[in-house]
């Protein structure tokens, strides 16, 4: 190794706790203190109760994270712990999909709990090292290295090695200093954000995997909600783990012959369907560009439009001839899902880099859509660039294009001149101009470009505050929720999916319900006691995935033959083969048996524990749950009358007789009854929850759960006892 050189700041041995069924049963803190270079370090005991109450990855983040903070800090409060951990199955390797890496913290978009997740190998390597959870607290007074040698049982913290900021640069540099030789990378996983972090509250973690055949550390990224921003507040470059030899039987669990009988039958699964389901292994997840687009839900222009006639220049064949064929691209060894699609000796054309021919993870869907159709763009090379740089410079790609998009609506009224953009002229579609704006939200250069990295909600007061821009029209189109802007699904006609992004514990991220189908095109959940049922199920079988370490695309982009056959309605909406499966594997490592209704309460636990979080945070409550005009219905005239009969008849069907009203009258009534629509979910997915009209968990729900500690107790009960609505 090469760290010679590197100026040590302190170190520590420990003494590596075995892996036993998917646990170490040890947590890691490393505090840098307030900013006065004395750091310290503690390894706790995760006990049974630990276990038994929040399982693992997400769920002890939400724990480590509630005992470092208290109802006053703030993200960027030194007591903010950015808390990494993978789960009791992540690592294996006979099962897709089985590498991801959690992370928790506070978050300086939403001001509450966040939570995001990336493929890559930190995860599975820092447990292999004796840790089911890094947690890091305080600030550093110089950017350091935080650095676990799972072989040799050291912790160590470095002053930075280089001058380099950025993603792959310090990502490329730490990789070569922490290995042996070429050969050696491989056991290098690394956490870094990069200089945008510094300045933006979209900062993203990217998490490293080295690629031996490429030859380059490859960058997955923990995009949403700001933990990158959180990492660099800290002081930190990077996070580095280091585990030789790994096997993939590391977790030592309980029967490796039924986890290698459960993978073998999903790997023959995707190899027989994965060409005529989804085509990951070849498209990735662009393969859904052309299906949103067929079905109105591709967003375009600020999510204004559904679909778009220059569809054919994005459609996954034309991002196939972009993408290398022929590797199976997983972020996590023999993982035959292969979706992490790259472009290989991409020449950059703009930005510090041109001229400089690179490797290029993506784009995925969401990126393709943001940074894509969403800001009037249809070149897919345009999108390869402003994907690479997103992620070079820690930008979330998701908020990113969401967020630029509402500027570019915002330029388009008039409620932003050039003189306020510091002479960009940002309409739909100028790539040049907004790929110059990328460039300069990496080091915040103008008033301009460092207000639009501090997101949409707080776009929408800097706007109106500096620029005089109409707050009512900013509010109808600014597509966020709690803070986080929306990703890359329109949701206008499905009243389920309205709930699936803005009744959600963190703001509208796709991960916690994706409900469109079933409810807009397949008619199956047509009752809001059909919508809320959704609304429970699918937010707590998808939180299970981030308990235990998993990917959710192996559970439902491909599906046995006869899924739809066998199953109808919801139950083939949750692939229940496949469910099986995951069953299946828990019991195989950890040793317990687990049943369907068991998966659902580990979830619903965790679930109603982080909800509890953000109302002792300040959040947490009904006025949270806020859902944009644009996300109900169109807003202006040219949205109503591209599909003008399409709106007629949705107005007809709501009782409402547009004889005699304008276009704008019209707009006006359908939002009004969509608006009264959205209140009735509330109250039924609030139900079934187990929460009160206000959208706080009841004390039946707390205490069947199992959350009634003293400390949540005195938390809610003067809720409870005065039942006001805050």
């Amino acid at each position: 190794m090469a760290t010679h050189d590197m100026k040590l700041l302190a170190e520590w041995s420990y003494d590596r706790a075995p892996l036993h069924r998917g646990y170490t049963r040890k947590y890691l803190v490393i505090d840098l203190g307030d900013g006065n270079g004395e750091y310290s370090h503690a390894i706790h005991d995760i006990d049974e109760d630990m276990i038994g109450t929040y399982t693992g990855g997400r769920g002890f983040g939400l724990k480590i994270l509630w005992d470092a903070v208290t109802p006053e800090s703030r993200w960027n409060s030194p007591e903010n712990a950015l808390v990494i951990s993978g789960g009791p199955i992540c690592g294996i390797t006979q099962y897709p999909g089985t590498g991801k890496t959690y992370t928790v913290f506070l978050s300086p978009l939403t001001d509450q709990t966040y939570n995001s997740n990336a493929g890559g190998y930190f995860g599975p390597y820092l447990k292999a090292s004796g840790f089911d959870a890094l947690a890091v607290t305080g600030k550093a007074p110089e950017d350091v290295v935080v650095s676990i040698d799972g072989d040799e049982g050291k912790i160590r913290i470095y002053a930075a090695p280089t001058e380099e900021r950025n993603a792959y640069d310090v990502t490329e540099t730490l990789h070569d200093r922490f290995a042996e030789d070429e050969d050696d990378k491989v056991s290098i996983s690394v956490v870094s954000a990069g200089r945008a972090a510094e300045h933006s509250y979209w900062g993203a973690l990217n998490v490293s995997f080295y690629d031996p055949r490429r030859q380059v550390a490859r960058l997955k990224q923990a995009g949403r909600g700001g933990g990158g921003t959180v990492l660099r507040d800290k002081g930190i470059l990077a996070l580095v783990v280091r585990k030789r030899g790994f096997t993939g039987t590391e977790n030592a669990p309980a029967d490796l012959a039924a986890l290698q009988k459960v993978g073998t039958k999903l790997h023959r699964e995707i190899r027989n369907n994965d060409d005529v389901q989804c085509i990951m292994r070849t498209t990735g997840t662009t393969h859904l560009n052309k299906i949103m687009n067929d079905y109105d839900i591709l967003p375009v222009n600020n999510f204004k439009f559904g679909r778009s006639e220059a569809i054919g220049a994005i459609t996954p064949e034309e991002y196939k001839k972009h993408f290398t064929q022929g590797y199976a691209d997983g972020c996590w060894y023999v993982c035959s899902m292969a979706c992490a699609k790259t472009v290989d000796g991409f020449e950059l054309r703009t930005g510090p880099d041109r001229g400089k021919k690179v490797t290029v993870d993506g784009p995925e869907y969401e990126t393709a859509a943001s940074l894509g159709p969403n800001v009037g763009i249809f070149d897919p090379l345009w999108t390869i660039e402003a994907n690479y740089y997103a992620d070079h410079y820690a930008l979330d790609t998701i908020s990113l294009g969401t967020g630029l998009a509402f500027v570019c609506e915002c330029y388009e009224l008039r409620l932003l001149t050039k003189e306020h953009t510091n002479g960009l002229e940002l309409r739909f579609g100028a790539g040049d101009q907004l790929m110059e704006l990328i460039h300069r939200m990496m080091d915040g250069r103008d008033e301009f470009a460092a207000a639009v990295g501090k997101g949409i909600r707080k776009m929408k007061d800097i706007f109106a505050e500096r620029y005089g821009a109409g707050r009512e029209i900013m509010e109808q189109i600014g597509m966020e929720g709690q803070g986080l802007e929306v990703s890359q699904y329109r949701c206008q006609e499905s009243v389920a999916q309205w709930g699936g992004y803005f009744l959600t514990l963190k703001g509208p991220q796709h991960d916690e319900a994706w409900v469109i189908f079933m409810d807009m095109v397949n008619k199956q959940i047509p009752t809001f006691e059909d919508k809320a049922e959704a609304l429970f199920y699918f937010p707590n079988f998808r939180l299970w995935f981030p308990l235990v370490g998993v990917c959710k695309l192996p559970w439902n982009d491909v599906e046995p033959e006869d899924n739809r056959i066998r199953y109808k309605g919801i139950e083939a909406a949750k692939v229940p083969e496949h469910v099986q499966n995951y069953l299946d594997i828990y019991e195989a490592v950890t040793g317990t048996p687990l049943s369907k209704e068991d998966m659902i309460l580990q979830s619903e636990r965790v679930y109603n524990y982080e909800r509890i979080f953000n109302y002792r945070m300040g959040k947490g409550t009904r006025k949270e749950h806020n859902i944009p005009d644009r996300a109900l219905g169109p807003v202006f005239p040219d949205e109503w009358n591209v599909r003008k009969e399409y709106f007629e008849k949705k107005l007809e069907e709501a009782g409402i007789s547009g004889e005699g009203l304008t276009v704008e009258e019209k707009i006006s009534r359908l939002q009004a009854h969509r608006r009264g629509e959205w209140e009735k979910l509330v109250d039924a997915v609030y139900a079934r929850r187990g929460w009160d009209r206000n959208g706080v968990p009841t004390k039946e729900t707390v205490e069947r759960l199992g959350l009634d500690s003293p400390e949540v107790l005195d938390l809610l009960e003067p809720y409870w006892r005065s039942g006001r609505r805050a």
